[in-house]
């Protein structure tokens, strides 16, 4: 037997299934007061570690469990403000309401760029209550190598970018970043739009590299070019996370050097297409009569803004849902294989697009 005991190690010993064992350990379900005590007496036998209870003891030296869920904290840690705008906002909502109901609170911590450069853990968080870790807009690799390295369950909503690297050993959070661009692509296709670039640096964010290789991949499937002048990948020299303002100006920069432009642009997000939307008009060009433009996150400004934006609809509320069930469950069972879940996306035509 490994020296880390697992579920399915008590299951086997008592002879039983895995998930009665599962009832009992983490308190839920419907079984039997003798089958739960008999689990749990063989769990605290084998040296079983991961319970939802504390074990104390009573004036006569008899072991009582007692829920401890409610003294442990779930910890967001972020690089950036989590406003209203984005996705996250409904999808953290989500995370923050089911895991109130399992006993769990919520601390929020927000990462300030010295301490990711220093690879320090922020002074409001404490290891010793923390029962996990979900990280959102983390996309520091060394950083989050750092936290997987805490021995606390830790999950990423979207990550670092991680070809050519060593994986992370931590469950991991996205959206479908492929299939909507696929999509598109084939209904550009249809539409006669044969010369399709791409706008954002899809090294930011393992999202946006999914999103800038689905581009490329559906370009090749149709035998079709992808000139480098269509894909505007960086930013101003020297600028890391630039503003609106420095971005805009990178993208004027580089929309000023081409002869002519594609028919389409495919945006890393929607926030990238509204610049890309500001720039085009600065220099004179109409969306959607010289050129095309798909973002992506069918954030509420690309409904508003003039022409409303052709996008990709991520469903927070899925999202809440699937972030619970990946951390929760590897809290409860630290064994598992590290897992990674892409959750469903729409593309939504809007006028960007003559729609």
């Amino acid at each position: 037997m490994s020296n880390k005991v697992t579920i399915q190690d008590i299951a086997d010993a008592l002879g039983i299934s895995r998930n009665t064992v599962s009832k009992a350990i983490n308190n839920t379900g419907i079984l039997a007061d003798s089958t739960r005590d008999k689990v749990l007496q063989k769990a605290m036998e084998m040296g079983y570690k991961q319970f939802s209870y504390v074990t104390i003891t009573n004036s006569k030296g008899d072991m009582i469990l007692q829920d401890s869920k409610k003294n442990q904290e779930i910890a967001l840690f972020t690089a950036k403000f989590l406003g209203d705008s984005h996705f996250s906002s409904t999808m953290l909502d989500k995370f923050q309401r089911e895991t109130a109901q399992l006993g769990y609170g919520l601390s929020m911590h927000r990462l300030l760029p010295e301490e990711i450069e220093a690879l320090s853990i922020p002074k409001s968080f404490s290891s010793k209550k923390t029962a996990g870790i979900i990280c959102y807009e983390m996309f520091d690799y060394e950083y989050s190598q750092m936290l997987c390295g805490l021995d606390i369950p830790v999950l990423f909503v979207d990550s670092p970018v991680i070809a050519q690297k060593q994986p992370l050993k931590a469950d991991r959070l996205y959206m479908d970043n492929e299939t909507g661009i696929y999509t598109f692509v084939n209904e550009m296709l249809k539409r006669g739009k044969t010369q399709i670039g791409f706008i954002g640096e899809y090294m930011h964010c393992q999202s946006f590299f999914e999103r800038y290789m689905a581009y490329r991949n559906a370009l090749h499937l149709h035998s079709l070019p992808c000139p480098d002048e269509y894909c505007l990948l960086g930013n101003n020299e020297n600028v890391k996370n630039p503003d609106s303002p420095d971005y805009q100006k990178y993208l004027t920069g580089c929309f000023q050097k081409m002869q002519h432009l594609p028919d389409v642009f495919i945006c890393a997000n929607d926030f990238v297409a509204i610049d890309a939307m500001h720039s085009l008009r600065k220099l004179g060009y109409d969306v959607p009569g010289d050129v095309y433009l798909c973002g992506f996150d069918d954030s509420p400004e690309s409904r508003i803004v003039t022409p409303s934006l052709t996008t990709i609809h991520i469903h927070s509320q899925i999202m809440g849902f699937s972030a619970v069930h990946l951390l929760i469950s590897r809290i409860r069972e630290p064994s598992l294989n590290y897992r990674t879940i892409h959750t469903e996306t729409d593309l939504v035509f809007r006028e960007s697009t003559g729609d």
